[in-house]
């Protein structure tokens, strides 16, 4: 058995920690003094971008470090995956300017409750709602001397039992009854998240759309960044500028029509050139150079 340490050097070439840990996939990492610190599991992990790896540190030593290399998706041929995107001008400056940029593979329930709080909000107002919501009925987590006190992602269960007023004073607002909801359906196992992983796309999309407040986006999101479907096409108001203004610039498509174009377009590892189009819009403002 390996010896448990507080310290690992994750292999990992062209991985770019700041645009896919800010890439609106997940919302409790900051970036403090050089690194990124966040909440994994039950895991305080602050992780720094070295030469071809990641340096990752947690507060706790631990002996089996896979639930972090999973997480990282550290392994993967990001090469393999960029080379299979169509080969036209939005796509090729998106790769160019988000370069490094992977997708993470979260906790189901973890990923669900932050996209069902994430509606109509941006990315600096979820982080503060899921912070609220962690520091209220989180469980607190060791971190290291001088670092700030931090909580695990409430289970389903913990929230489950919780009221809607409690909720609400974590500034969700109306998205408040949703995540009471669909919490309660969770914990009574009337959606099986574990079981959803082991369907086909269309069957795993069905199940999650029979959660309060989760439609075609949110379900898409967590098929997406919880389970891995490539298939999977989030289109948020971001992704919707960037077809409209990269693919359709002359023409106003209807949400049918690019729904359609997304389904066929771009290939396999569609879901990944939906994150590099997501980020290129709304970091870089799509700006294709000539």
């Amino acid at each position: 058995m390996e010896k448990a340490r507080t310290e690992l050097l994750i292999p990992a070439q062209c991985y770019d920690l700041a645009a896919t840990l800010s890439s609106g996939q997940a919302f409790r990492w900051r970036h403090v003094e050089g690194s990124w610190e966040g909440v994994i599991g039950n895991h305080w992990v602050s992780l720094k971008n070295v030469p071809d790896a990641i340096l990752a540190q947690t507060a706790v030593p631990v002996a089996d470090w896979r639930w972090l290399v999973d997480y990282l998706q550290s392994d993967v041929e990001i090469e393999s995956i960029i080379s299979s995107f169509p080969l036209d001008e939005p796509m090729r400056a998106s790769v160019s300017r988000c370069r490094g940029l992977r997708l993470l593979r979260q906790d189901a329930w973890e990923c669900l409750a932050s996209f069902i709080l994430s509606s109509t909000k941006q990315i600096v107002q979820i982080q503060e709602i899921v912070h609220l919501l962690c520091s209220r009925f989180g469980t607190p987590l060791e971190t290291p001397p001088g670092r700030e006190r931090v909580n695990s992602f409430p289970s389903a269960e913990r929230i489950a039992a919780a009221t809607e007023a409690d909720l609400r004073g974590c500034k969700m607002g109306f998205r408040a009854p949703y995540l009471l909801r669909s919490a309660r359906m969770i914990a009574a196992r009337e959606v099986d998240l574990e079981a959803i992983g082991r369907f086909e796309l269309g069957k795993a999309r069905e199940e999650l759309l029979r959660l309060p407040g989760v439609g075609n986006k949110i379900a898409n999101c967590v098929l997406l960044f919880a389970y891995g479907f490539q298939g999977a096409f989030p289109v948020d108001v971001w992704v919707m500028k960037a077809l409209r203004q990269l693919y359709f610039p002359k023409r106003r498509p209807n949400p049918e029509r690019l729904l359609r174009f997304t389904s066929t377009y771009f290939g396999a590892n569609a879901g990944y050139a939906q994150q590099y189009l997501f980020h290129y819009m709304r970091v870089h403002g799509g700006k294709i150079r000539r």
